[in-house]
C-alpha cells in the first residue's frame, strides 16, 4: 500500500512540454501517496525536471543539486528521508554521469520513463542505490499514466507528440525525445474530455514536432494535425484550440486550411524559421529556403489574414557571416513577426553541429543577438499598437494584481488585464484594447 502523507517538490525548467510532463508525473506520484508542496524544505521527494536546448543546461542543473545536498543532509540529521530525482532531458542525455558527479542523486530518468517513478522510488530505497533509467521502454507511457487530475485553470497543455525525426544539426530533441510518436485520437479526446469537464476551456496541443502528428483515428483512419483539431473542436465546452512548436514543412494544405475555416483554433501559430541564409539553413538540415518559408507565410496568411506569427531565430550559427546575419533581419522585416524567441547558438553536445568549423566568437554573437532582440521589440511594440482599439475577445484566466482586475488572453496570446468581476473567470468577453505595454495589452469591457 502506498504511503500517504508524503510531500513532493517538482522544479520544471525549459519548454511547456516539461510543464505538461510534471503535472502528469506528479499526478502518477499522487497516486502514490505523494501530495505536492512549493516548499523545497518540506519535500520526501524533490525532483528536477530538466530541459537541455539551452547553454550550460546540465551545469546549472549540478549548481541546483549542489544545494539540494546541503537540504538533504540537513533533513537527515533531523531524522527526515530525501528522494533526489533528475528527469528529463538532461537527464537523457547525461545518464549516469549524473550520479557519478553528484551522489546526492538517487534516480536518474529519461523524459520517456518518468510514468514508472513511483516504482524507481520504491526499487531504490530498497536497493539502497542510485538508479538510472534511460532506456526508451517498450510500453506506451501515456497508457500508464493516471486519468487527469481536477485543476483550478481554465488553459491546459495535452501533449499529442513527441519526438522528432527532423535532425536538425543544432538539436538535440532527436537524441533525448526519440522518434517521432504520435498518441491516438481516442487517447487525446478522454484526456481533453476530462480537462474540459473539469474547467479547462483552451487546450494548446504539445509536440516537439507537432504538426507531423499522425495518431490512429476513428475508423482506422490515419489523422493529421489538422484532422485532431477538428476532432477536438466538436467537444462541447472546448472554446479554443491551439498547437506548438511546428516545423515549416510540416504545414500541410489541411492544416492552413483549418487555420481559415475552424473557429476554435486560434489565429495565432508559432512557426520557427531560424535563419534568413539558404546557405546556413542547409548547414542546419532545416530542409527549407529563406523564400519557401516566406511563400509558406504567405499562404497561410492567405487563409487567415488576422494571423499573429512568432518564430525562433538563432544568431552565430557556425560560418554564419556579418552578410547573412544581415539576411536573417531581412526576412524577419518582410514578414513582420508579433513575437520572437531568440537565442545565440551554442553547441549541443553529441549534435553534428558541435563539430562544424568556423565557430562564431562570444562576442559577435552577442552583438547580432542585441541588434535581432532591437528589431523584434519594434515589431512586437508595432503589432501591439495596431491592437489599440479593437474589441478581442479574451479568456479571463486568473485575478489581476490589482482589487477588482482579471487578467486574460486574446486570440493572439497576448496578456490582456481589464475591471472586471470575479465570475468571468474562465469566460470568454469582448475587451475595446485602449493602451498597451511591452508585454500586455489593457482594456475595457464591452457589452456582448
Amino acid at each position: 500500500m502506498p504511503r500517504a502523507g508524503r510531500k513532493v517538490f517538482v522544479r520544471t525548467f525549459g519548454c511547456q512540454m516539461n510543464v505538461y510532463d510534471s503535472e502528469r508525473m506528479t499526478e502518477a506520484l499522487q497516486a502514490d501517496g505523494y501530495s505536492e508542496t512549493s516548499a523545497i524544505e518540506d519535500a520526501d521527494l524533490v525532483i528536477l525536471n530538466t530541459c537541455h536546448i539551452r547553454e550550460k543546461a546540465a551545469e546549472k542543473v549540478y549548481s541546483d543539486l549542489g544545494r539540494i545536498r546541503v537540504l538533504k543532509e540537513e533533513r537527515a540529521a533531523a531524522g527526515s528521508d530525501t528522494v533526489v530525482a533528475v528527469v528529463g532531458c538532461v537527464a537523457q542525455a547525461e545518464g549516469a554521469e549524473i550520479s557519478r558527479r553528484a551522489p546526492v542523486v538517487d534516480l536518474v530518468v529519461g523524459p520517456q520513463s518518468y510514468h514508472r517513478l513511483p516504482q524507481l522510488i520504491r526499487r531504490s530505497r530498497a536497493e539502497g542505490r542510485s538508479l538510472v533509467e534511460t532506456d526508451f521502454p517498450e510500453e506506451e507511457k501515456f497508457a500508464h499514466l493516471p486519468a487527469r487530475a481536477p485543476t483550478r485553470n481554465v488553459t491546459a497543455f495535452l501533449t499529442v507528440q513527441e519526438g522528432c525525426d527532423k535532425f536538425c544539426t543544432f538539436c538535440v530533441v532527436p537524441y533525448t525525445r526519440g522518434m517521432e510518436y504520435s498518441r491516438s485520437v481516442a487517447d487525446i479526446e478522454r484526456e481533453a474530455r476530462s480537462l474540459v469537464d473539469a474547467g479547462v476551456r483552451e487546450l494548446t496541443l504539445l509536440g516537439q514536432n507537432v504538426n507531423g502528428y499522425h495518431g490512429d483515428g476513428p475508423g482506422g483512419r490515419t489523422y493529421s494535425l489538422a484532422d485532431l483539431v477538428r476532432h477536438l473542436a466538436r467537444i462541447d465546452g472546448l472554446e479554443r484550440l491551439r498547437y506548438t512548436t511546428s516545423h515549416p514543412r510540416g504545414m500541410s494544405d489541411d492544416l492552413i486550411a483549418a487555420h481559415g475555416d475552424e473557429p476554435k483554433l486560434m489565429p495565432y501559430l508559432h512557426l520557427p524559421f531560424q535563419a534568413g541564409s539558404d546557405r546556413i539553413l542547409a548547414a542546419m538540415n532545416r530542409k527549407h529556403t529563406a523564400q519557401e518559408y516566406i511563400n509558406l507565410v504567405a499562404r497561410i496568411r492567405a487563409a487567415q489574414p488576422d494571423l499573429a506569427l512568432s518564430t525562433d531565430v538563432i544568431v552565430g550559427f557556425p560560418g554564419e557571416t556579418d552578410a547573412e546575419f544581415e539576411e536573417t533581419l531581412a526576412v524577419f522585416d518582410e514578414i513582420g513577426f508579433a513575437a520572437a524567441f531568440s537565442f545565440k547558438y551554442s553547441a549541443r553536445p553529441g549534435t553534428p553541429a558541435e563539430k562544424l568549423d568556423g565557430q562564431v566568437p562570444e562576442a559577435v554573437k552577442t552583438e547580432r543577438l542585441a541588434r535581432l532582440q532591437a528589431r523584434i521589440e519594434k515589431h512586437q511594440w508595432d503589432f501591439a499598437a495596431r491592437c489599440v482599439g479593437r474589441t478581442l475577445p479574451v479568456l479571463f484566466e486568473r485575478p489581476g494584481r490589482h482589487p477588482g482586475q482579471l487578467i486574460g488572453r486574446s486570440p493572439f496570446l497576448q496578456g490582456v488585464h481589464a475591471e472586471a468581476p470575479q465570475e468571468l473567470l474562465g469566460r470568454i468577453v469582448p475587451v475595446e484594447i485602449s493602451s498597451f505595454g511591452t508585454n500586455s495589452l489593457a482594456g475595457v469591457i464591452r457589452p456582448e
